[in-house]
């Protein structure tokens, strides 16, 4: 048996050769073995799929599955063909906690509800957020300041903390310190839809496996969670309280259902996916900007001098000043390529389709992998080096729009995006300005790919005050 997977598979495979070509797949006696890095090491298939063909075909069960890893193929299954994909593996089992919330519906569902949150995601909107961005990254820094010379404190347990403050305040108009166990009661959730996926949803949630009894404490504590903050929306209503947050906008169009029922269980579903997807993907990209920054103390300098100069005084960064924090951006750009928080975009072809020649039979899994679509060595020079300036706009001019994917492309591009730059932004600023983070021995930070591209163990560091 040969050593690698997909040891069948040679040449990078630029294009389909002609019509309706089958792309390269391992072969029988390799399935096994990707059966076993389905379960234990996702990005390792990623990897050995992208350096051996940038279309590779490969069934596993009744799955069959195609993975494309080219900025074409990616813009063609993203956003020319759309409307031909619904979505994918690992989504489709999260359905078991998000039901049909924004991150999972479909058609006119999702539409319908894109629809009713838009606006509170207009630039405008988010701009009138920063002072709130600001104070939550401050408290961010303050907290770490009063660890300094102390023992390791978990960062990424730390910065979890503050997304989640700034998506109650920013999205909510809510305090959500009130709200206990939301970022553990996601972990659970996570891993019963990445058991759910490997197990191709063959076990009942009623068995009563350690997962899946965590995961229905987990449902049960986000279902209290997202009734109470309905609740305490509708007292401030009737207290006089005008909003325009993403909450209120959800629970209007949810009242507003033919059928109450369906419109209860509908806001629930979309306020439990906002509280996933707006805290976890801009968490998870906090841990890895901080750690690179820890690992490359050039680049932490060069944030530094920049958050100095623009943020001189030790005052607060207002929207503007996203403008002004170029250096810093790039730095929270490069971090997402290399650890997109999304790591994978899973779609299921609704028709037969062609993907760059390659025939794609009704009913696949196709795969687009930003993950390592990010690291393709025709796209990017020394794809696996840290370097924030090839964000530079001189150096990224010309490289093609759908090379670089951690927000998603195509219709469903990320609403959130603007807001979870901004916080990204300004707290590296802070942090970097007045803080030296320094890893423990021993941490090397690996990725674990789960809904978000998390980092397994957390990120313990010390913290010191920065001269």
């Amino acid at each position: 048996m040969s050593a690698h997977p997909l040891a069948a598979v040679r040449g990078r495979g630029a294009r389909g050769r002609g019509t309706g070509v089958r792309p390269p797949g391992p072969p029988v006696r390799a399935l096994p073995g990707l059966l076993r890095k389905l379960a234990v090491d996702r990005l390792g298939m990623m990897r050995d799929a992208a350096e051996l063909s940038d279309a590779v075909r490969v069934s596993i069960g009744p799955k069959r599955m195609y993975v494309f890893n080219r900025p074409d193929y990616a813009k063609h299954v993203l956003a020319d063909n759309a409307s031909n994909y619904r979505k994918g593996i690992g989504l489709v089992e999260s359905r078991k906690v998000l039901g049909d919330g924004l991150l999972t519906s479909e058609g006119e569902l999702w539409r319908a509800q894109r629809r009713a949150v838009r606006p509170a995601f207009r630039p405008g909107r988010i701009a009138a957020q920063a002072g709130a961005v600001a104070e939550e990254s401050a408290k961010l820094v303050d907290l770490l300041r009063g660890r300094a010379g102390g023992g390791p404190v978990d960062v990424l347990k730390e910065v979890t903390g503050l997304t989640l403050g700034v998506l109650g305040r920013a999205l909510m108009n809510a305090d959500l310190e009130e709200y206990g166990g939301i970022a553990h009661a996601f972990e659970a959730v996570q891993d019963q839809a990445m058991f759910d996926m490997v197990t191709q949803s063959l076990v009942p949630t009623w068995v009563p496996l350690a997962t899946q009894r965590r995961f229905r404490r987990a449902r049960r504590e986000l279902v209290r969670i997202a009734d109470e903050l309905v609740a305490d929306h509708d007292l401030r209503a009737a207290g006089g309280e005008d909003a325009d947050d993403a909450l209120s906008r959800m629970i209007l169009a949810a009242r507003g259902h033919r059928d109450p029922a369906v419109g209860r269980r509908l806001l629930r579903d979309e306020l439990i996916t906002l509280l996933l997807a707006g805290h976890e993907t801009t968490a998870s990209t906090l841990g890895w900007t901080l750690l690179s920054l820890a690992r490359h103390p050039r680049v932490r300098d060069r944030v530094r001098e920049e958050a100095r100069a623009v943020l001189a005084g030790g005052r607060l960064p207002e929207a503007e000043d996203l403008h002004r924090l170029v250096y810093t951006a790039q730095v929270v750009q490069e971090a997402m390529r290399l650890y997109p928080p999304v790591w994978i975009l899973p779609r299921v072809a609704r028709r037969d389709d062609e993907v760059g020649g390659y025939a794609v039979p009704a009913g696949s899994d196709v795969l687009i992998c930003p993950y390592t679509l990010h690291r393709h060595p025709d796209l990017w020079e020394a794809p696996e080096r840290f370097d924030p300036e090839r964000f530079d706009p001189e150096r990224s001019a010309h490289r093609s729009r759908y090379a670089y994917i951690p927000f998603g492309a195509g219709p469903r591009f990320c609403v959130g995006s603007g807001l979870g730059m901004m916080e990204a932004v300004f707290v590296t600023a802070l942090v970097t300005r007045d803080l030296d983070l320094t890893p423990v021995p021993g941490h090397e930070g690996v990725a674990e790919p789960m809904m978000s591209l998390r980092m397994r163990g957390g990120l313990p560091m010390t913290v010191r005050v920065a001269r």
